[in-house]
């Protein structure tokens, strides 16, 4: 008797969780449609205490908006004619979708029948007859409640049942008018996911069988393997909302085999980067850049992996056409082939501090086996910021010594960047290039960062960085962020090659400039060969006098696979494409070395959700490729290898990766806990 309190106990608990992911989610959905990015003028009568959320909720839900309204859309074209329809929706919380389709019309013919907790269904009808707007639009206060039902007129049925309980949610269905042979759309956005697996199962199986003419769409999570995916199931456990079905039904393929395997006759289903890419007009894109400040990409192409939108379909009494019938831009579920594995283990370091946690950093080699750590955003004095402090990482056999560097002249002059660029130029000074303070602020210009050349590695406390703004900073193309900065020489000259990023204005730049180190001028080279797209986010290496650029995340928000040579020539430059075998997969916010005539790209953000960049090896002579993945087996936390920097270690054949992470979405912000170490002596041969 206790064991069953106890249990019921958990459940209720577990069940109030999850009606409280409604209220979060329809804040959510009010602020992305206060913010112009849908247009539903109904949210807000649902939300009690409005709150702007961040771009990168907007983007979320933004997407999400436009994929179930696709589908919606897509049902009542192909049963336009039909004498009687019906959409089912499970799990409706607040959702506005019978009043954004009332209002334009197209609920001709049409019965909208919502489901969810009785709790839940009575606030909504409560509110439903509160606000004179919404009453309007239905034509009334509703009939008598009974039974289940808490709101009912002729064209909207809103009802109270546990969806788990399939026995009392048919029963409420007849009750409540339900015909199962007319053409019916079932909808379950985020809601099968929370029930436990066999429960959401026998759902699906129930409704293959009780509507001869259907169709099923689902938008929910997957992919719970990767770091994305762990931070984001270890977010929903701690709501007590668990996303059950992800152990089960990881990925597209799965899920498409759980219905047809439970009596739909179709199923087609794409990530959520797949449907962006494929079903929303540029211009349409184009629109939502220009709402407000957006800088989150990694994040917003990692959050598309992991959800999906799916429809099922039965019957032949109406032409039902595949939803997903476009080509998709690519195969997100057909991972890459791997050559192999390399080891990736925290690194010995003598004293822990927070200040390397942080992404949008950079960090730079200024003398052998001394890294400088600047800017980014990460955690200081227990708390998320613009960090201004600088670090130094000094290697001592097998340990790494790390400590704060003593600034001279710090003021305001650095500011806290992210996304800037350092370059090491001699051994006694840095050039530190662009950046931002915020999506709006980038006009950071140049900095000198100078220390003594006779600097000793021994005592990371005892370095010290001089900042030095440059008197002269004609047109240096420095406004500008998540761009590179690449040594090249010219007729036995050396210049600060700048190339690409983004600006307040432009949120791609292709443009690029020679800034000569010496005289600190910008001089204008003759540059041939085909100009590339433009880009930002990518890699930039220094080689045989040129610049090597590799991927990078191009104007139509789509990562790029090209490598491109900035060659020398006798009185300039020319561009040339690096042609690779197999064609290396598309990524950005990676890193980037050169190492033997091999280029090797670090992590990075790619659109195939089955897998996580790991390290890719290119022969430059060649142009054959290799991906390795990385174990990280012996890391406790997951490893977020986008925005993070990496030095190369060429004596001990070996990578440094210090920072990376960002904010997950909702899931919160992750930053990688310390610094790794990845051994690569086992696919470096020596030449």
């Amino acid at each position: 008797m206790g064991r069953s309190r106890s249990r019921s106990a958990r459940r209720a608990a577990r069940d109030q969780a999850i009606q409280g992911t409604n209220d979060s989610s329809i804040v959510s959905k009010c602020s992305t449609a206060a913010l112009g990015y849908i247009q539903d003028g109904f949210l807000q009568y649902f939300v009690t205490k409005r709150c702007r959320r961040a771009p990168l909720i907007h983007w979320g839900y933004y997407v999400r908006a436009r994929a179930v309204d696709h589908c919606v859309r897509e049902f009542l074209l192909q049963s336009q004619g039909h004498p009687r329809r019906q959409i089912l929706s499970f799990g409706a919380g607040f959702d506005s979708l019978y009043f954004r389709l009332k209002a334009v019309g197209l609920l001709s013919c049409t019965v909208v029948y919502e489901v969810d907790f009785p709790s839940v269904a009575s606030r909504k009808a409560a509110l439903i007859k509160g606000t004179e707007n919404l009453a309007m639009v239905v034509g009334g206060v509703g009939g008598r409640e009974s039974g289940a039902m808490t709101f009912s007129v002729e064209d909207y049925k809103l009802l109270g049942v546990d969806l788990s309980e399939l026995s009392k949610l048919e029963q409420a269905l007849k009750e409540a008018g339900l015909d199962p042979e007319v053409p019916t759309m079932l909808l379950a956005e985020v809601v099968l996911a929370y029930m436990e697996i066999s429960r959401s199962d026998a759902l699906i199986q129930w409704a293959a069988q009780h509507f001869p003419c259907a169709q099923f769409v689902v938008y929910e999570q997957m992919h719970p393997e990767d770091p994305f995916g762990r931070i984001m199931q270890q977010h929903f456990s701690r709501l007590n909302s668990v996303l059950h079905t992800l152990a089960q039904y990881p990925n597209c393929e799965a899920q498409r085999r759980r219905f047809l395997q439970r009596g739909w006759a179709e199923c087609s289903i794409i990530d959520m980067n797949e449907f962006y890419a494929s079903f929303i007009p540029e211009d349409e894109r184009r629109r939502v850049q220009a709402l407000e400040p957006f800088d989150e990409y990694e994040e917003w192409h990692l959050k598309c992996s992991h959800y999906f939108i799916l429809a099922a379909s039965k019957g032949k009494e109406l032409a039902w056409t595949p939803l997903f019938s476009k080509m998709p831009a690519f195969s997100a579920d057909d991972p890459p082939r791997v050559a192999g594995s390399i080891s990736a283990s925290v690194c010995t370091i003598d004293s822990e501090i927070a200040g390397l946690r942080r992404y949008g950093h950079h960090s730079v080699l200024i003398k052998p086996h001394v890294v400088l750590t600047t800017g980014g955003f990460g955690e200081q004095d227990g708390r998320h910021c613009r960090l201004r402090d600088f670090h130094v990482l000094i290697r001592h056999e097998d340990n790494w010594r790390v400590g704060s560097v003593r600034m001279e002249k710090p003021g305001n002059t650095w500011g806290g960047r992210l996304f800037h660029t350092v370059t090491c130029v001699s051994g006694s000074q840095a050039l530190a290039v662009g950046g931002r303070m915020s999506p709006t602020n980038a006009d950071l210009g140049i900095l000198w960062l100078r220390f003594p050349e006779s600097m000793t590695a021994s005592d990371p406390d005892c370095v010290v960085v001089e900042l030095v703004s440059p008197q002269s900073a004609e047109d240096l193309a420095s406004s500008r962020w998540r761009h590179t900065t690449t040594e090249v020489t010219c007729q036995g000259q050396k210049y600060l090659f700048i190339y690409g990023g983004r600006s307040a204005v432009q949120p791609v730049l292709g443009d690029w400039s020679f800034l000569h180190l010496e005289e600190f001028s910008c001089r204008k080279i003759p540059v041939g060969g085909p100009v590339p797209e433009g880009r930002h986010s990518h890699s930039a290496c220094s080689w045989n006098g040129g610049a090597l650029i590799a991927g990078g995340l191009g104007a139509a928000e789509q990562p790029l696979n090209s490598v491109l040579f900035l060659r020398p020539t006798g009185s300039g430059f020319q561009w040339q494409g690096v042609e690779t075998h197999p064609p290396f997969i598309p990524r950005y916010s990676h890193t980037a070395h050169v190492h033997n005539g091999k280029l090797l790209l670090v992590g990075g953000v790619w659109l195939h959700s089955a897998s996580v960049p790991g390290v890719t090896v290119i022969d430059l002579m060649t142009g054959f490729s290799l991906d390795y993945q990385i174990d990280t087996v012996s890391l406790n936390w997951p490893l977020m290898l986008h925005n993070h920097s990496s030095i190369f270690l060429p004596d001990k054949r070996e990578l440094l990766l210090i920072g990376g992470g960002g904010n997950c979405f909702s899931f919160g912000t992750h930053l990688n806990l310390h610094p790794v170490c990845v051994c690569l002596s086992n696919i470096l041969t020596s030449q």
